[in-house]
C-alpha cells in the first residue's frame, strides 16, 4: 500500500491529467462546431415528390456532401410551377441557390423573369430525344413523355390516340391543373399541339369534351396519381416511364402507357442557379454532379424517369417500348400559355 502522500499525489496528478483531457475533448468538439458553421449550405428548392422520403434527394444529398464539404439543404414545394412562382415572388430576397424542377414549358417564362444566370457547363454527355432542349442557363436533369396509365387488367380496350381518349365517355379520366402541374401544364401543351392548328374553338371543344368524363382536375401529380391507383379513375396522366415504378418496387406489371398514334410530348426538366446565389461555384458542382452516372441512376429509379446521359443505368429503363415523340411542337410565349389556359378554363367550367 502506497504512503498516504503518495496517494495524495496520485490524485493531485490524475486531476491535472483529467482536466488536461477534458480540455482537449472540450477544444476538440468546439473545433469540430466551429468546422461545421464554416461549411456553406447549399439551398435547393424543389417539388415535393422529389424530395419525398422515396424520392432521389435523401440519396443525392448524402453522395454529394461526400464531396462538397457543405450542407445541402432540399426545400420542397407542391410542384414545379408552385416552386418557381415562390423564387418569383421572393426575388433576390429567396433563400434559394438552385431549383430543381423548371421543365421544357416553363423554362422560357423563367428565362425571361431574369432572376437565374448561366450554368457555364459543358452539354456535350447530355444525350435527348428532342429537339430544343439546350439553353444556357438550364441544366437539365432528367426527361420523360407523357402519357396515361391504366390498369391493363381492368380496362380491355384502352385508347390509342387522344381522340379516342377525348371521345370516349366510357373512361373515367383524371389528370392534373394546368395552373400548378408542370405534368397538367404537359397536357394543355399536348392537346395544342395536336390541335392547335385547327382553332381556339376547336381545342375548346377538346376540354369541353374531356371534361365530360374527367373525374377531377388535381393539384397535383402526388394526388392525382394516388387517385388512380385507388381505383377512382380508368386512366391518369403521368409518363411512359411511370409503370416501372410498379416493376421495380412492386414486381406489379399491370400498370402500363397508353401509346397515342398521334405521338407523345417529352418533358425536359432542368436545374438552375440563382442569380442572387453566394454559392454558384457550389451550384454549379451541383448541377454537374446531377449528371454522373451514379446520381443518373439514383434519379431514374427514385424519379422513374429517363436519364439525360447515353449510358445505361438499368435494363428495364432501356427496354422501355419506343414511343413516337412530336418534335415539330413551337414552344409557346408566356402570353400564349395564358390564353391557353384561359380556353381550358373556360371549357372545363361550361
Amino acid at each position: 500500500m502506497a504512503p498516504a502522500f503518495l496517494k495524495s499525489f496520485y490524485i493531485l496528478l490524475e486531476g491535472t491529467y483529467m482536466n488536461q483531457l477534458t480540455k482537449l475533448s472540450l477544444s476538440a468538439v468546439f473545433l469540430s462546431a466551429s468546422a461545421w458553421a464554416q461549411q456553406p449550405t447549399l439551398n435547393v428548392y424543389t417539388y415535393s415528390s422529389f424530395a419525398s422520403e422515396y424520392g432521389p434527394a435523401k440519396q443525392l444529398e448524402a453522395n454529394f456532401e461526400k464531396t462538397c464539404q457543405c450542407d445541402l439543404r432540399f426545400l420542397p414545394f407542391d410542384d414545379g410551377i408552385t416552386m418557381f412562382n415562390r423564387v418569383r415572388l421572393e426575388g433576390k430576397r429567396t433563400k434559394a441557390d438552385v431549383v430543381l424542377g423548371v421543365d421544357s414549358f416553363l423554362k422560357d417564362e423563367a428565362e425571361k423573369a431574369g432572376l437565374f444566370t448561366a450554368h457555364e457547363l459543358s452539354l456535350d454527355s447530355i444525350a435527348i430525344p428532342t429537339e430544343n432542349w439546350k439553353s444556357e442557363v438550364f441544366y437539365p436533369f432528367d426527361y420523360g413523355e407523357y402519357a396515361f396509365i391504366y390498369n391493363k387488367d381492368k380496362l380491355k380496350n384502352p385508347p390509342t390516340s387522344m381522340k379516342a381518349l377525348i371521345e370516349r365517355t366510357d373512361l373515367r379520366v383524371i389528370y392534373q391543373d394546368p395552373r400548378t402541374s408542370t405534368v397538367g401544364r404537359g397536357l394543355l401543351m399536348w392537346v395544342n399541339a395536336l390541335y392547335g392548328e385547327q382553332g381556339e374553338q376547336s381545342v375548346a371543344e377538346r376540354w369541353a369534351a374531356l371534361s365530360k368524363h374527367t373525374v377531377t382536375v388535381g393539384k397535383g401529380w402526388s394526388e392525382t396519381y394516388g387517385a388512380y391507383l385507388k381505383g377512382e379513375a380508368d386512366l391518369a396522366l403521368s409518363y411512359t416511364t411511370s409503370p416501372l415504378y410498379h416493376q421495380w418496387y412492386e414486381n406489379d406489371d399491370k400498370n402500363v402507357a397508353a401509346i397515342f398514334d398521334e405521338g407523345h410530348l417529352v418533358q425536359v426538366e432542368y436545374g438552375a442557379i440563382m442569380q442572387s446565389s453566394k454559392q454558384k461555384a457550389l451550384a454549379q458542382k451541383f448541377l454537374q454532379f446531377l449528371t454522373t452516372p451514379e446520381s443518373q441512376k439514383i434519379i431514374a429509379k427514385a424519379n422513374i424517369m429517363h436519364p439525360v446521359i447515353a449510358e445505361e443505368v438499368d435494363p428495364l429503363l432501356s427496354a422501355q417500348p419506343k414511343t413516337k415523340t412530336i418534335t415539330n411542337f413551337a414552344m409557346p410565349s408566356s402570353e400564349q400559355v395564358r390564353q391557353w389556359l384561359n380556353i381550358w378554363q373556360k371549357a372545363i367550367i361550361q
